[in-house]
């Protein structure tokens, strides 16, 4: 009798011991699946990498997502701005058809701080995306008030076209983390198709910079020219977020982010946020 109650008490233990080993193996998977699924979904949240220098065509991956290439802030300068005033009076060629015979813009119809609506061409609106949306509406806005109606003439006596010469972008200056100031010296040149006459004003601006997030690219198959267009106006990860008149000094340097106005220029409120 004694030897069956040891017995039994020796397979009891072994029974506990392995219940208790199991149960112990069991909680161990499961802080495992849990601690999977939450590096899973931290990974799901992570952005993928910020891509930000387009130097030459060779992308490199920024460690720091408010680092910017001087030389890739001030080449989108020159084409956001170049592509804003491009009022050619056509659409942009897709195809070798179109660049042979290019179609004419019908232009874009924007509301103006008057309360009237005014076009605008397809250029000028898809560039108008590299600026913050804050921005974008009231610059262009102001684009539309200056963009001649003729620009959208068929009579090629009164047809015109307008383009801006940039002379000279600054190197970037920082003023904040991910933020930077950028003058540019430039003519605004309008010419009539008929006796190619022109018109030179004088395009002189300081341009807040800062360094935007990542956006998905869109679907190819579905995506429209415009689109397409537009995303290519956000792919250096940079907006334009204000822009002021330029002081012309001798040494840019020593301009004042703090001074919106250091030479006493009279300013409009078209460009000034």
């Amino acid at each position: 009798m004694v030897n069956l109650l040891k017995k039994r008490q020796q397979t009891g233990s072994i029974l506990t011991t392995f219940a208790i080993a199991t149960f112990s193996l069991h909680l161990l998977v499961l802080f495992l699946f849990i601690l999977q699924g939450l590096n899973i979904r931290q990974l799901s949240l992570r952005k993928p990498p910020n891509f930000v220098q387009m130097i030459d065509g060779q992308p490199l991956a920024a460690t720091d997502d408010l680092a910017r290439d001087p030389e890739a802030i001030r080449q989108f300068i020159s084409k956001t701005m170049t592509s804003m005033f491009n009022w050619s009076g056509t659409l942009p060629p897709q195809t070798i058809e179109e660049a042979a015979k290019p179609q004419p813009d019908p232009g874009i119809m924007v509301r103006t701080p008057e309360g009237g609506s005014q076009k605008v061409t397809t250029t000028s609106w898809v560039a108008s995306f590299a600026f913050s949306e804050d921005f974008r509406k009231g610059f262009l806005s102001a684009i539309a008030q200056m963009t001649p109606p003729e620009v959208f003439s068929s009579n090629p006596s009164q047809a015109m076209s307008a383009e801006l010469i940039v002379k000279r972008v600054y190197p970037p200056e920082e003023i904040a983390p991910g933020k930077w100031r950028v003058g540019m010296v430039a003519d605004l040149i309008q010419k009539r198709q008929d006796d190619d006459r022109r018109t030179v004003t004088p395009f002189n601006k300081d341009l807040l910079v800062r360094a935007v997030d990542y956006y998905p690219y869109p679907l190819a198959d579905t995506s429209t020219d415009i689109q397409k267009a537009i995303y290519s106006n956000r792919t250096d990860k940079l907006e334009i977020y204000e822009i002021r008149n330029l002081c012309l000094l001798d040494d840019y340097s020593n301009l004042s982010a703090d001074k919106s106005n250091p030479c006493n220029v009279q300013t409009s409120g078209s460009f000034i946020r």
